[in-house]
């Protein structure tokens, strides 16, 4: 048993006993220590587990010495493939995960190479994670959008609000790729456009200060798809941060105020950002993730609609129901990017 594994199991029975002793539930003592209680039992469990099975290990291991058997030999290599995926399985649940993976996520999604075509794609983009986080459950808003000619988006913002919606969403950053006839090819041959998409945390403990002479807050009437009173009232809103020159814009709500809010709820985050890449002499731009120009060479994904098909390049990663994914049935693809990341900062660690 590893030395990591048994100041698991010290931890979690220490935790056990100071439970035991602490007599106000109200208190904030109680809640945290419950709260790390119950983030270590399911880690414990599979320790227990693993303990169990290389007890049985030795144990099969002494017998095969007095009596060899080709039956138990089965047994003792099964039991070894178990431990094997038990240890790694521990390894990969203790890797500490980014505390921001719990807060809500803001998606910026941007046309690429491809005009038209490139623009209706970021708008099947858009839907694809609308329709995920509607699957869980997470409220959406179209925080600011930018039509195009035939109703795609050049650009759009999504403000995704949902327990652990960053630590899902986050792995969708970079360049997707789509490969089909657009609506615009009138000889049927297939082309290949793109969009970029940057994946931000909303910090709730943002500790930012924003001078009011900072702000340029401007006010105008929203357009595009809303009812009526989207033209009649200057309820939309646009904040620049003039130091930074960051520029946001909100004209999802009815009211002037709740733009207002929202829209300084997503410059904080951007300015986090942006101070965040400052501080690691990274900044090349105002996202953490460089996503270049959007062309279609740069791609982390490919929609491929004359193959039904799906592949993430990163992890070479291949699903055949292009509609469903489209539909926001990532799962899938999101769990297997997920895991390739944790191995691959298990074996750095």
């Amino acid at each position: 048993m590893k030395d990591r594994y048994l100041e698991v199991l010290e931890k979690f029975k220490a935790l056990e006993e100071k439970l035991s002793q602490i007599t106000d539930f109200s208190s904030e003592e109680f809640r945290e220590t419950l709260e790390e209680y119950k983030s270590l039992k399911d880690k414990v469990q599979l320790i227990m587990e693993l303990q169990r099975v290389e007890e049985d290990i030795s144990a099969l291991e002494e017998l095969l010495k007095e009596s060899p058997d080709p039956e138990l030999e089965i047994e003792l290599e099964n039991l070894r493939e178990k431990a094997e995926k038990l240890d790694e399985e521990i390894m990969l649940s203790l890797i500490p995960r980014d505390p921001r993976d719990v807060g809500n996520a803001i998606i910026e999604i941007r046309a690429g190479v491809g005009g038209e075509e490139a623009a209706l794609f970021a708008k099947d983009l858009a839907r694809m994670y609308i329709r995920f986080a509607e699957r869980k459950g997470w409220k959406v808003s179209i925080i600011d959008f930018t039509e195009s000619d035939m109703g795609g988006y050049k650009e759009v913002v999504l403000l995704i609000e949902g327990k652990g919606a960053y630590g899902l969403l986050k792995f969708e950053a970079g360049v997707h790729r789509v490969q089909r006839v657009p609506i615009t090819e009138s000889s049927g041959r297939i082309h290949t456009s793109a969009a970029s998409v940057v994946v931000l945390p909303e910090y709730e403990d943002v500790k930012i200060e924003v001078k009011p002479e900072d702000l340029k807050i401007e006010t105008f009437r929203a357009g595009g798809a809303g009812g009526q009173h989207v033209n009649k009232t200057e309820s939309a809103v646009r904040i620049t941060h003039i130091p930074t020159g960051i520029v946001v814009t909100c004209q999802d709500e009815r009211s002037q105020h709740q733009n207002r809010e929202k829209a300084m709820r997503i410059l904080m985050a951007r300015l986090r950002d942006y101070y965040e890449m400052q501080r690691e002499g990274e900044i090349k731009s105002l996202r953490r993730i460089y996503i270049g120009s959007g062309d279609r060479s740069e791609k982390i994904r490919t929609y491929n609609f004359p193959q039904n098909r799906v592949t993430d390049h990163r992890i070479n990663f291949t699903v055949y129901n292009l509609e469903n994914v489209l539909d926001g049935e990532l799962d899938e693809i999101i769990n297997a990017l997920i895991s390739a990341d944790l191995k691959a900062r298990l074996e750095k660690s």
